[in-house]
């Protein structure tokens, strides 16, 4: 694996990158309601990056097989775990829920962020999952520490998620971050502690809980992007970019604005 440690003045160039990940999903959260088009939702997210200097990482970045992605953002209703396209068809109801996962470049770095929202009136078992997702999100943060391995955050999110009955994808991962959207390490959502790589000081890296209500299995679309779950219960996804410290993790991203929007947590 190629690791790329930086240097604090690029660990501050993220930060901006991720700041304005965190602000578009805000403005994105700000339109999120019954009636809305999650293609609506993109055009808006597109927008306000262009309109502060920066570029959407996520539009035409190619899959596996070339395929380049359609959107500036992907839109994953209900049971869509990951890389819902933004579509003028789909149509935002009371109850559902959607994983908003926003990437910039900004002065040659990365940002990257997702957050789930509640579209109108959910049910209470499913603000649970997207609360657990979330907690799991900041305990895998605590366990990402200089002299800690990858697999601390992994079982981190594992055990916090498996305790209330989840799943935890395991066909999806985090991964580290930079000048490329996508760069080494993967950083997988399970595993054991003391297992897998070191983490040291500068390293950077995107932490995404991928948490389904039901059964763990997964599908892939035809359209080779978006992954479903199979048994169709929904899915959430939260993420933040963080930067390794010899103390604690450094969080890159936000979701404050989102939380002033919502006006509480989840």
């Amino acid at each position: 694996m190629n690791v790329f440690l930086k240097t604090e003045d690029e660990i501050e160039l993220m930060r901006k990158a991720n700041l304005l990940v965190g602000q578009t999903l805000a403005e994105v959260g700000r339109h999120i309601k019954p009636g809305v088009s999650t293609l609506q939702l993109d055009k808006i997210a597109e927008e306000f990056i262009r309109d502060n200097g920066a570029i959407p990482s996520f539009k035409g970045c190619p899959n596996p097989i070339g395929k380049p992605f359609p959107g500036s953002i992907c839109t994953s209703v209900n049971a869509l775990v990951v890389h819902g396209i933004p579509n003028p068809k789909c149509i935002l109801k009371d109850g559902d829920i959607i994983s908003i996962d926003c990437g910039t470049i900004l002065d040659g770095f990365n940002g990257d962020s997702c957050y789930t929202f509640c579209v109108g009136e959910v049910k209470p078992e499913v603000k649970k999952l997207l609360r657990t997702t979330k907690e799991a999100l900041y305990k895998g943060i605590e366990a990402a520490q200089a002299g800690h391995h990858l697999g601390d955050i992994g079982n981190a999110v594992q055990s916090h998620c498996e305790a209330q009955g989840y799943g935890i994808v395991r066909e999806l991962a985090g991964h580290g971050i930079g000048r490329a959207m996508h760069e080494d390490p993967p950083v997988f959502n399970y595993g054991n502690i003391g297992e897998g790589m070191l983490l040291k000081a500068g390293m950077c890296i995107a932490i995404e809980p991928m948490v389904t209500m039901g059964d763990r299995k997964v599908w892939m679309l035809h359209d080779h992007w978006q992954i479903i779950t199979r048994d169709m219960k929904p899915a959430a996804h939260f993420e933040h970019t963080i930067a390794i410290r010899n103390g604690k993790a450094d969080i890159l991203s936000s979701f404050e604005e989102v939380e002033k929007l919502e006006g509480q947590n989840i």
